[in-house]
């Protein structure tokens, strides 16, 4: 369980420091850094699983078309919350896309709600109310929806309810997916570099680099949190997933010095408080029904 926890606070962290990475390539547009990140993240990822022979599940792809079907469409929304975060670090809204990250668990309970027909405990009620009026406060506050914090909590929410139920484990999930999107990626950096604006061709080495690293700098954080996730209990790592936004939230305000308070802090204090609410009783639950479990 030790080593468990220590993987997944690798991966959360890995993924919390995000923003100093994309940031180091704030010269590359952002939808160029997705497309590289597509193809560099199919070839590790082939390198991985050819290292690991672990080929069975294409099988399952070709005799079920329902399967392509349905990572078609994760691909499509993992995609979009890619450029997303990427567009959001690059242009100085890093506070906004932590926002995202906090209020997601929030909107799985949602989802779980409408698509499948999960019944909401009070205290869960509760806290998506609370969530729900500090995302009114924001949008009453600026005079607009939040709409990258909304845009990275839907496409990452909806994209987790379907891995949830889709029958590819993570490794082979992503897989499928960077090779469902590689034809659209390769084709538009293929174009650019014609018109020579293919950042990997004309920019300097380290971002050569950086841009080359997108695929391990993926799926690692990926494969760590898969590893921890079958070693600790759902509860303790639904503590440990704010590991990812709060890190971002602090590098927006602390490093990066966006600007943070009055109002727009009463609306971020209700959805902490709506987190805490959620996790207290996932907690409380928990600890309740292991003497239960004992019995």
């Amino acid at each position: 369980m030790q080593l468990g926890i220590i993987y997944a606070c690798a991966a959360y962290a890995i993924w919390g420091l995000f923003p100093m990475y994309f940031k180091a390539m704030q010269e590359v547009p952002a939808e160029q850094i997705l497309m590289h990140r597509v193809v560099w993240s199919l070839i590790f990822l082939l390198v991985v699983l050819a290292w690991r022979r672990q080929w069975s599940w294409i099988g399952t792809v070709v005799r079920q078309p329902r399967v392509l079907a349905g990572f078609t469409l994760s691909g499509i929304l993992l995609a979009a919350n890619w450029f997303t975060y990427i567009w959001a670090v690059n242009h100085g809204r890093v506070v906004d896309a932590s926002l995202g990250y906090f209020i997601t668990p929030l909107l799985n309970v949602v989802l779980g709600f409408l698509l499948l027909r999960e019944r909401l405990r009070p205290m869960q009620w509760a806290a998506v109310g609370l969530a729900a009026i500090g995302v009114c406060w924001l949008t009453w506050h600026s005079g607009n929806l939040p709409w990258i914090g909304l845009t990275l909590a839907v496409t990452f929410g909806t994209y987790g309810l379907l891995r949830k139920t889709a029958v590819l484990g993570a490794l082979e999930g992503l897989s499928l997916e960077t090779l469902v999107l590689f034809p659209v990626a390769f084709i538009y950096l293929a174009w650019l570099a014609m018109q020579n604006t293919n950042a990997f061709l004309v920019a300097p080495a380290n971002t050569q680099w950086l841009l080359a690293s997108t695929g391990p700098i993926t799926a690692t954080p990926l494969l760590l949190f898969a590893a921890g996730a079958r070693r600790i209990p759902l509860s303790l790592l639904g503590i440990l997933q704010y590991i990812g936004p709060t890190l971002q939230f602090l590098l927006g305000v602390w490093l990066y010095h966006e600007p943070f308070g009055g109002a727009r802090l009463v609306g971020f204090v209700l959805i902490w408080a709506a987190l805490a609410v959620y996790s207290l009783e996932s907690l409380w639950r928990n600890w309740a029904a292991k003497p239960v479990a004992a019995n």
